[in-house]
């Protein structure tokens, strides 16, 4: 406290002194033309935007931080807006998973390294939420994130689109004669016409929703679309409410606790969310000390009810969502069936049970009641067996009942390279009974575990009718596909996981409602094949891509770097003048 009785805050250390190293910091500040009454104590709030024009998800974040910093200088805090690397899903290559850990890192020295006592993580396209959470998690300041909203509903002839979705639906329809090349091409324009990330329940969506879910941000983040104006009206609101959280010291691990990941998971099963949420929110939990692992998502999420009818499960989108009532209507049925941890405290100040009881659905066409659910089960199914000893995942609510339980013959692709040489191959031998197999596409073999797993089926049986078939891999797959697809088999091939010894001919079962992924092939064989296996090269000699093949952890552990997992708080460094 100082003498008149104010609290002191962290950024004191800069600003607060009368001495020369206050100096320093205040003089150079005030180059930008900013008053001395901004350094008269007040809380300093870091704007962390991801802007940028290679993140078109992102692009209307520089409108959107102006709001947050009008909400910011009304509570009367010291708004001061920094950038981090933008990770741009539509445009990366070879895939921003592999630099969600790097920006995680920029995150975490950005805050630490300045005068900060709180930040607002502007947060939208895919990996951009989960690498703000993880590297601002390792801080742990008051923080509070804001999603950047879903676009408005794609058109085109009267169809809605889902972004994502109908790409993989139409590049299919083209392959099997369904669509001309001219039809494909033409519905470019109606996919994404406005600002936002996809407005399917593609992984974007869901990491706003798990944002919403945990706590971490403002009722109502998840849906709002990013060309309403209630979305600005939302960063304003974030805006002030952080400058509150500073003076009451209400910091990210009062919110990430164990229930607030409870709820999360059972969230994304109502949602029917993306498979991706699984290694982003694995990876969040451990850089805050808690201990989340596959077994988690599998007893917690499982059974939960898919209570949303959004693409890809479903026919709606995030713009219904949102005026059917939203995440807290969502919640509000959870809450009513015994499947939400009430107490848990959010960013609001108060407790979820609190945030959502109040909460109304508009249309049960979009959010269905708890006791008449969209679908039976819409969480993630966690498998093991000797195919997977650290555990693969599949989502139900996208797959085909069918083929939940299924043998078949295994066609195996080496890489990816692989299969685009010869998944069109008219000599290919396969049809719909096989199980399509890719290998070295996981986080060490990508490098950085690239969307692939949804591999398109051959062309050939795409043109008997035939639009869905199990398919097996150590990659991720879009949170906007669809399909009956095992994911984040671990450990991957190129770690050694069993997934590198499957062979053309093989048989591979697959039961999901036992959670077993078996590759039927004896132990002596399996040996010897081990014996004459040989690791591929890393991907590159120098540079983060080594030092990320050298660390990241493998995907059941939330495909961290391992020096990162854990904190260290936001403790000042010691003074450079």
């Amino acid at each position: 406290m100082t003498k008149d009785g104010k609290k002191t805050f962290r950024s004191a250390e800069w600003f607060g002194k009368a001495n020369k190293d206050g100096f320093h910091h205040r003089s150079w500040m005030k180059n930008q033309g900013i008053p001395d009454d901004e350094f008269d104590g007040r809380p300093v709030i870091g704007i962390c935007n991801t802007w940028s024009e290679l993140t078109p998800c992102n692009g209307h974040f520089r409108e959107l931080a102006e709001k947050v910093r009008y909400g910011i200088l009304e509570a009367g805090g010291f708004p001061l807006e920094f950038p981090v690397m933008s990770l741009g899903e539509t445009l990366m290559r070879p895939t921003t998973m592999l630099f969600r850990n790097l920006v995680s890192m920029d995150v975490e020295e950005s805050i630490r390294a300045n005068p900060i006592d709180g930040v607002v993580l502007m947060v939208g396209c895919d990996k951009t939420t989960p690498a703000l959470l993880m590297g601002a998690a390792s801080c742990d300041l008051p923080t509070l994130a804001l999603s950047g909203g879903p676009m408005l509903n794609g058109d085109y002839r009267g169809e809605k689109l889902g972004s994502g979705t109908h790409v993989w639906k139409f590049d299919a329809m083209v392959k099997a004669g369904e669509m001309t090349l001219a039809d494909f091409m033409g519905a470019e324009a109606g996919n994404a016409r406005s600002p936002g990330h996809c407005m399917t329940m593609g992984t974007a969506s869901t990491m706003a929703s798990m944002v919403e879910a945990l706590g971490m941000g403002m009722t109502a983040n998840a849906a709002i679309p990013a060309a309403d104006a209630r979305r600005k009206t939302l960063a304003q609101m974030a805006g002030r409410r952080i400058v509150e959280m500073v003076r009451e010291d209400l910091r990210m691990s009062r919110v990430l606790t164990r229930a607030a990941f409870e709820n999360a998971i059972r969230v994304n099963g109502a949602i029917g969310g993306s498979t991706n949420a699984v290694i982003h929110l694995i990876a969040v939990a451990r850089r805050m000390g808690v201990n989340l692992n596959l077994a988690d998502w599998d007893a917690l999420g499982h059974d939960v009810p898919c209570l949303v009818n959004l693409m890809p499960s479903g026919e709606y989108l995030m713009e219904d969502f949102y005026y059917a009532g939203g995440l807290p209507a969502v919640m509000r049925e959870l809450g009513e069936a015994g499947l939400l941890n009430r107490d848990a405290l959010t960013v609001t100040g108060r407790t979820m049970w609190d945030n959502v009881k109040d909460a109304e659905c508009f249309n049960r066409q979009v959010i269905h009641a708890f006791a008449a659910p969209y679908k039976d089960k819409g969480g993630i199914a966690v498998l093991s067996g000797n195919l997977a000893p650290s555990g693969a995942v599949l989502k139900p609510s996208a797959a085909t009942p069918e083929l939940m339980v299924h043998r078949g013959r295994a066609v195996v692709f080496e890489d990816i390279e692989d299969y685009h040489a010869r998944v069109d191959d008219p000599d290919l031998d396969i049809d719909e009974t096989c199980v399509m197999v890719l290998k070295n596409c996981g986080p060490k073999g990508y490098p950085g575990m690239a969307e692939v797993g949804n591999m398109a089926l051959p062309a050939k049986i795409l043109k008997k009718g035939i639009t869905d078939m199990v398919r097996v891999s150590d990659a991720r797959m879009s949170g906007t596909a669809y399909g009956t697809v095992v994911l984040h088999t671990a450990p991957e091939a190129a770690d050694g996981g069993p997934l590198a010894l499957v062979r053309d001919g093989d048989m591979i079962s697959l039961d999901v409602p036992n959670r077993s992924l078996t590759l039927e092939v004896a132990d002596d064989e399996l040996a010897a094949r081990r014996a004459a296996w040989t690791p591929p090269p890393p991907p590159m000699a120098r540079g983060y891509v080594n030092l990320f093949h050298r660390h990241v952890t493998q995907a059941d552990a939330g495909c961290d770097l391992d020096f990162l997992v854990g904190g260290s708080g936001a403790a000042v460094p010691r003074e450079s003048h």
